[in-house]
C-alpha cells in the first residue's frame, strides 16, 4: 500500500494567526514545551510560530535550540519560514530571526557528514547480508536504515525500509516491531488516514505473538516469571496501540470513538518511549476529556471518566480538566464555557487538536444547551442568559439553530422570548402505531393466503427434474419473506 509521508507543512494556513496570549488566554510556552522532545518539539514550536505571532520570538529560540540537539539541520528552514509568516501577519513588529537564534554552520557541517558517513555504512551493511542471503540480518538491516532516515529527516525513505523489513520478518514479535516504527513515523507525520491500517496488522501480529508465547510458556522448562512478564509488554503495546487508534479518530473527526479509545490507554509508564517524543499525559486528558463531552451522556461520562482511576491519573496533568468535568456534571454550564473560552489558546496552540477546537467547542456548548433545557417545558431566554453568560439575542439565536438542526423540540415565542417545548400527544402516538402494527399483521396474512390459493389451484410453476431442491429452497425463501 502506497503511503504518501511528507514532512510536518512549513506553513500552515495561517486561519487562527492571532491567537490571543494573556490573563484571560494564558498559555506557559516553556511550561508546555518541556513536555516533548526531539522532533515532538520542534513541530510544536513551528505550529506555535506560524499560529501566534506574540509567541513567535520565544518560540523561534526554543526551536534552534532543539534543532541543535537533532540531526535535522534542514529543520530551521522550516522555522525561518514559518516565522516569516507570523511576522507578515503581526500588528506588531518583530525582531529579526537572526537577530533571535541561528545554527552554528560548524555543527551543521559535521551532521550533514556524520549522517553522509552512516548512511553509507548501513547500505553496505545492508548489501552485504542480502548477497549472504542472511534473512534475520537483512531485516535487521532495513530496520536500521528505516530509524536512521527518520532520525534524518527523511519519512519516505524511512517508511520505505521499515515496510521492506515487512518481508524478512521470521515471528509475530517482528511485525509487530515493524507496526510499531511506522505508527510512530505516520503520528509524526499527522497522516490520520493510515493509522488504522497499521493499527490492524499490529493488533493481528500481537494476537499472533501472544499464541507463540502462551505455548512457549506451556512449555515445562520455560522460565518462571515468563508468563507475567508477557502480560506486561502486551498491555503496553495495546495501550499504545489505543493511542494510535484514539488519535486517528481524532484526526477524522470520530470524536465518539476517539473518546471509546482515549479512554481507554492504559497507565502513562504503559506508553513508555512514546512519552515525550509523540504525547505527554496532559495531551491524553486533553483529548479525551473534550472528546467525551461533546458525544458522550452525562451517566457515560461518570461511568467512564470520574470512575476511570487510570484515565484519573492523566487528569491530574491539567487541573482545569478536572473542573471542567466537574462544572459540566454539576450543570454549571456558565464555567464550562468561560473554561473552555480561557484554555481555547492552548486548544488551538495544539498540533493535533487545533482542527478540530472549534469544532469539539461547539459540539460542548450544543450538548450543553440540550441538558439545561431538558427538564423543562418552557423557560424564559433571560432565565438562560443567566446560566450561560450570553445575552438574550445569543441565546435565542443558539436555540432556533439548534430547533432548525432537529436536535431540540421546541419553537421560540420571540415576543414572550420563551423557549416552549413541543407537546406530545403520547395517546394519539400509542394509537397510530397500534394502527401501523395491525395493517402490517393484515398484509402479511394476505399475502401467506393468496399464496396458499395459488398452491390449492396448481398454478405454482414447477422446477425442472433435478431442481426440486434448489426450487424448494426458493419456495421457502419466498414464503418467509411474504411472510
Amino acid at each position: 500500500m502506497d503511503v504518501d509521508m511528507t514532512d510536518a507543512p512549513n506553513v500552515p494556513s495561517g486561519k487562527q494567526a492571532g491567537l490571543p496570549v494573556d490573563d484571560a488566554h494564558p498559555f506557559d510556552l516553556e511550561g508546555y514545551i518541556s513536555n516533548y522532545t526531539g522532533r515532538a518539539a520542534i513541530y510544536r514550536l513551528v505550529h506555535i510560530i506560524s499560529n501566534c505571532p506574540a509567541l513567535a520570538p520565544d518560540a523561534f529560540s526554543l526551536v534552534v535550540q532543539h534543532i541543535h540537539q537533532s540531526r535535522e539541520p534542514q529543520l530551521y528552514q522550516q522555522a525561518l519560514n514559518a516565522y516569516e509568516h507570523a511576522a507578515a501577519n503581526s500588528d506588531v513588529p518583530l525582531p529579526n530571526p537572526t537577530e533571535i537564534a541561528t545554527l552554528d554552520a560548524k555543527w551543521i557541517d559535521e551532521i550533514n557528514s556524520k549522517n553522509a558517513a552512516e548512511r553509507v555504512k548501513l547500505e553496505v551493511e545492508l548489501k552485504s547480508y542480502t548477497n549472504n542471503m542472511i534473512k534475520e540480518s537483512i531485516r535487521m538491516a532495513h530496520r536500521d536504515l528505516g530509524n536512521f532516515y527518520r532520525s534524518a529527516g527523511d519519512p519516505a525513505q524511512a517508511l520505505k525500509h521499515f515496510t521492506k523489513s515487512r518481508e524478512y520478518c521470521a515471528t509475530g514479535q517482528h511485525v509487530l516491531e515493524m507496526c510499531l516504527s511506522v505508527l510512530e513515523l505516520l503520528i509524526e507525520q499527522r497522516n490520520y488516514t493510515h493509522l488504522p491500517t497499521y493499527v490492524f496488522k499490529a493488533e493481528t501480529a500481537l494476537d499472533a505473538a501472544v499464541a507463540q508465547e502462551k505455548s512457549a510458556s506451556s512449555n515445562p522448562t520455560a522460565p518462571a516469571g515468563a508468563s507475567k512478564k508477557g502480560s506486561a509488554d502486551r498491555d503496553r503495546i495495546q495501550s499504545k496501540l489505543d493511542f494510535a487508534q484514539a488519535l486517528a479518530n481524532l484526526g477524522q473527526g470520530y470524536y465518539d470513538k476517539a473518546a471509546f479509545h482515549f479512554l481507554r490507554i492504559g497507565p502513562s509508564k504503559d506508553l513508555d518511549d512514546w512519552l515525550g517524543t509523540l504525547i505527554a499525559p496532559s495531551d491524553i486528558a486533553i483529548y479525551g476529556t473534550l472528546c467525551a463531552l461533546s458525544s458522550y451522556s452525562r451517566s457515560a461520562i461518570k461511568a467512564q471518566i470520574l470512575e476511570n482511576s487510570v484515565f484519573g491519573a492523566y487528569i491530574e496533568q491539567e487541573p482545569y480538566v478536572r473542573e471542567l468535568i466537574e462544572a459540566y456534571m454539576g450543570s454549571k454550564f456558565k464555567i464550562v464555557l468561560e473554561l473552555l473560552s480561557r484554555y481555547s489558546t492552548r486548544h488551538a496552540l495544539d498540533i493535533h487538536l487545533h482542527p478540530h477546537a472549534s469544532a469539539l467547542t461547539t459540539s460542548i456548548r450544543n450538548w450543553a444547551v440540550k441538558l439545561y433545557f431538558q427538564p423543562f417545558q418552557s423557560i424564559k431566554l433571560d432565565r438562560m442568559s443567566a446560566a450561560f453568560g450570553w445575552s438574550v439575542e445569543e441565546v435565542e439565536r443558539q436555540v432556533v439553530r439548534l430547533i432548525q438542526n432537529g436536535e431540540i423540540s421546541a419553537r421560540v415565542d420571540s415576543q414572550n422570548k420563551i423557549l416552549l417545548a413541543k407537546k406530545t400527544d403520547y395517546r394519539a402516538d400509542l394509537f397510530e402505531r397500534a394502527m401501523k402494527a395491525g395493517n402490517d399483521i393484515q398484509e402479511a396474512n394476505r399475502k401467506v393466503l393468496l399464496r396458499m390459493r395459488f398452491q390449492q389451484a396448481d398454478l405454482v410453476i414447477k422446477a425442472p427434474k433435478g431442481h426440486a431442491s434448489q426450487q424448494q429452497q426458493l419456495d421457502m425463501a419466498m414464503f418467509t419473506q411474504d411472510a
